[in-house]
């Protein structure tokens, strides 16, 4: 604010930018009004080496810090603002900077994996997690009883970064060792202690694991189905039963169309669920999916169905793999598309950014899979069938409609992300085309033809094209008749109009829309020349409808792949 000092502007920029973190469980203390996400004990507001008068939090600014509880001196001042990171690590034994605890953290971590001959699994969420949890790092390294290594390292790995916030440690062969790393917020004399100390914590939570594990081995996977009828999906949709029925039968119907084995595509659909009824995935409930692999195999069904039961809740998030073979494939988009079908039936579209049933994320998941796998499936038909499999369920008249237009609003997102511009993609969702795959190839080609030289002048001409016909209510003819051609230019732009409509009706056919709009490129001079020449809207009305005639069926040309007319 002009006028105002530094000084006077600090303690409000403070006091607002505190009370404005997105913080969602907010706690008092003591006797104080005051809320915040811990309890405050000082309030440090220096400019340079001047103290600032504020009150934040409750709290009377001053030049006194504390330091680490039990390792740092319990209270100092500092003299000026510059000294803050080095006098709080020598005195106050706490690492100021996230980055370089978090570096730190990394780095000790390891070379700790390292000295026992294994990797450390470092997610970056995790990493950050416990960068934001210690103030003075210490990497330290346990172990645990090799017999949990039976149970499948999922499980193991789950509990271990999930409730602990520890590292697994991988062996360079990708297998889990019976060690983990773990970070603790003091330098003990007897470091031995606290390692015994979380070996003694995590232990039975693998103990957990390993008798969930043993335990729902004692019956199929299948022997789960009945329990399924327990469970709502969704009240007006029916149990997680009547799903596993829909997917069961959606599945079959996608192998069939995609050249998948249809009756793994099917056992796969059925057995989908079953592994939410387990104790394991009761308990850890990240482990869906995962564990009814493991089930699978162990009841020895087909790799590819077990693989299925894994991989249909993928792509999870941006960038997730896909599922890796046909079956998994035609199972994962049969479960997106049954949620899809069935949100959008009763009329619970996403509004805003509340989506319960994930239907974004569904959406783009099956987009992804049909187009990275290129599949031959027709949205148009893929969710007429998963609509007609509910029966009399569904309530909204519309909802094929629905499901269309929102899946292919998922395809804007999608290609803004990838970089393409809003009108290329404008310019294809026109069109509306309805298989997956076939929007990605009109998008490649509408992009590759804006790098041409003559995409500009093309573009400008089919705008003109268009406005010229939206604005005439003449009834035009079915074809040109050449007879009535007069002008040069017009006759020369009949005549590869014609030309290139036979020539190209194998490359529409065939998908190849980039080779096609190269060929339609060599049309600007032509098009070019006969605007200039040539008067459309001119008395005579059989020529009139002649011109008109000609120029719709130019514009039909560009139409096969795009309206290339929204570009700009």
């Amino acid at each position: 604010m002009k006028g105002e000092s530094t000084e006077a502007l600090l303690p409000n920029m403070v006091a607002t930018s505190l009370a404005k973190l997105p913080i969602p469980k907010l706690m008092r203390w003591g006797a104080s009004d005051v809320h915040f996400v811990r309890p405050v004990h000082t309030v440090t507001l220096l400019l340079g080496d001047k103290v600032i008068p504020a009150t934040i939090l409750g709290i009377q600014s001053d030049r006194v810090i504390r330091g680490h509880r039990f390792m740092g001196e319990p209270e100092f001042t500092i003299d000026n603002a510059d000294q803050y990171p080095e006098i709080l690590r020598e005195r106050g034994k706490v690492i100021a900077d996230y980055e370089e605890r978090k570096a730190k953290i990394k780095a000790d971590a390891e070379e700790a994996a390292r000295k026992i001959g294994g990797n450390a699994d470092l997610s970056e969420s995790l990493l950050e997690e416990v960068a934001s949890l210690v103030e003075w790092p210490v990497v330290l390294t346990a172990k645990f009883e090799e017999k949990f290594l039976a149970v499948p390292a999922e499980a193991l790995v789950y509990t271990m970064k999930g409730d602990q916030k520890y590292f697994p440690v991988y062996a360079n062969d990708g297998k889990l060792l019976p060690n983990f790393i773990f970070v603790a917020n003091i330098e003990s004399k007897d470091p031995q202690q606290i390692i015994s100390g979380n070996e003694k914590v995590v232990r039975p939570r693998l103990a957990d694991a390993e008798f969930f594990f043993n335990t729902d081995r004692k019956k199929r996977l299948e022997d789960n189905l009945p329990r399924l009828q327990t469970v709502l999906f969704q009240q007006q949709l029916g149990t997680l039963r009547d799903k596993t029925d829909r997917i069961q039968a959606l599945a079959g119907w996608i192998a069939e169309q995609i050249g998948a084995d249809v009756n793994h595509a099917t056992r796969a659909g059925l057995l989908s669920k079953c592994d939410l009824m387990t104790n394991m995935v009761f308990e850890f409930t990240d482990t869906q999916g995962v564990m009814g692999m493991h089930y699978a195999r162990h009841d020895g069904e087909a790799e590819d169905v077990a693989v299925a039961l894994n991989e249909q809740y993928q792509p999870r998030f941006a960038g997730d793999d896909l599922p890796s073979n046909p079956v998994a494939c035609a199972l994962a988009i049969a479960d997106k598309m049954d949620t899809l079908a069935g949100i959008f039936g009763i009329g619970q579209h996403p509004k805003g950014d509340k989506d319960p049933f994930a239907l974004r994320r569904a959406a783009l998941g099956v987009l992804r899979i049909i187009v990275e796998k290129n599949l031959n499936l027709d949205l148009q038909t893929l969710t007429e069938e998963a609509v007609r499999l509910y029966g009399d369920k569904l309530t909204n008249a519309n909802v094929v409609d629905d499901v269309i237009d929102f899946m292919l609003g998922r395809f804007r997102a999608w290609y803004q992300d990838e970089g393409y511009t809003v009108d290329t993609i404008q310019a294809v969702l026109a069109r509306r085309p309805t298989r997956p795959a076939d929007f990605d190839a009109r998008m490649k080609a509408v992009s590759h033809f804006r790098t041409l030289d003559a995409a500009a002048a093309l573009a400008a001409a089919n705008k003109r094209v268009s406005n010229i016909l939206a604005k005439s209510d003449e009834v035009l003819s079915d074809r040109v008749n050449a007879s009535t051609l007069k002008e040069p230019e017009e006759i020369k732009l009949a005549m590869q109009v014609v030309v290139l409509r036979d020539k190209l009706e194998p490359y529409f056919t065939e998908g190849r829309y980039q080779d096609a709009l190269v060929e339609l490129a060599e049309l600007r001079e032509p098009v070019d020349a006969f605007f200039d020449k040539v008067m459309v809207m001119v008395d005579d009305k059989e020529l009139r409808i002649n011109r008109l005639t000609m120029l719709e069926k130019l514009r039909e040309l560009f139409l096969r792949v795009a309206d290339i007319s929204l570009l700009q």
